[in-house]
């Protein structure tokens, strides 16, 4: 029997989740994309169930593909899975902690992963301690919950970091203001971390004046090595925060390899293009191993039978 896979995206189109399924079932897999807000959840004393339809939800693993508009109910989704006891690439907590940009880096911080400083702004009185702590302008603000370079901005002036502080915190946003890495502006090093290691890295750059490299701004892509000073520090931020599958961001600054997010759901158009790395089967490779694992402590588990305590299977008293 084939093993069961299940692929939480609300875009069965994307590259990212049109890829994962053609090696998946390439790799003999049998596929489903379902997307993650048409699940229903039961919580019970047995594990809880998933519904999707009206029918329970049955599979070997699950690849998340989580957006962050939708990441509250998402994240409910996974650890459902999670308590019915499958493979799940990654877990809830790793992707609500790669969401919350203040609390990645407090956790890559405390685990000895460099980043650059950051401040996360109450009030926006207190804007001018906060740029001044970041070292000065220009510094960067942005959103805590952002993606794809939205809500970031470079800020050159206090009084332009202070009015872009007021704006967010307006509107019900938590801003941060971050230390700007001049000798690294407009481009950024991905690298993409799959079971501990790193299977694929580029470098980004922006378009023009931009300063932010994203794929999705327009910015471009190269092939890249990195060095096993920037691979090992990749993978220790996505051990930190719990990340099967992870696409750390890293610049490039006089002090060395910063930190600058880590994604939980990184797409593979860029990596794999600018690379030439099947990154996809490198992903299903790496469930694969964790799958025969499993299996394999299953079946060693039934060839030994059931466990007593001294004495039970003979009845001695």
């Amino acid at each position: 029997m084939e093993p069961r896979l299940i692929i939480l995206s609300r875009a069965p189109s994307l590259y990212s989740t049109k890829r994962m399924k053609e090696e998946a079932e390439a790799a003999g897999w049998d596929v489903r994309i379902i997307d993650p807000l048409k699940l229903s959840i039961v919580v019970d004393d047995d594990g809880g169930r998933l519904f999707h339809k009206g029918w329970p939800v049955d599979c070997d693993a699950v690849i998340p593909r989580i957006g962050h508009s939708i990441t509250r109910r998402g994240v409910s989704v996974v650890r459902a899975f999670e308590r019915m006891g499958v493979i799940v690439l990654n877990e809830g907590d790793g992707i609500q902690s790669s969401r919350d940009k203040l609390l990645a880096s407090q956790k890559m911080n405390e685990g000895g992963v460099p980043i650059p400083i950051t401040a996360q702004v109450g009030t926006w009185q207190d804007t001018r301690r906060a740029v001044s702590r970041v070292g000065g302008t220009p510094c960067v603000i942005k959103t805590n919950e952002g993606t794809h370079g939205s809500g970031v901005f470079l800020a050159h002036t206090e009084q332009q970091a202070r009015q872009l502080v007021y704006q967010m915190l307006e509107r019900g946003l938590r801003p941060l203001v971050q230390e700007y890495i001049s000798e690294s502006h407009g481009q950024d090093i991905r690298a993409f971390v799959v079971g501990g290691k790193v299977v694929a890295s580029m470098r980004r750059k922006a378009k023009g004046n931009e300063f932010r490299s994203n794929f999705h701004l327009g910015g471009e892509v190269e092939k890249l090595t990195i060095s096993d000073e920037y691979a090992e520090i990749a993978c220790k931020a996505a051990e930190i925060l719990g990340l099967e599958i992870a696409g750390v961001d890293m610049l490039e600054s006089d002090r060395g390899p910063l930190v600058l997010e880590v994604n939980s759901s990184p797409g593979l158009e860029g990596i794999e293009a600018a690379s030439g790395i099947n990154v996809a089967s490198r992903i299903i490779r790496n469930l694969d191993n964790l799958h025969s694992s499993r299996q394999a402590a299953q079946d060693k588990k039934q060839l030994q039978g059931p466990q007593y305590e001294d004495g039970e299977a003979t009845g001695e008293a």
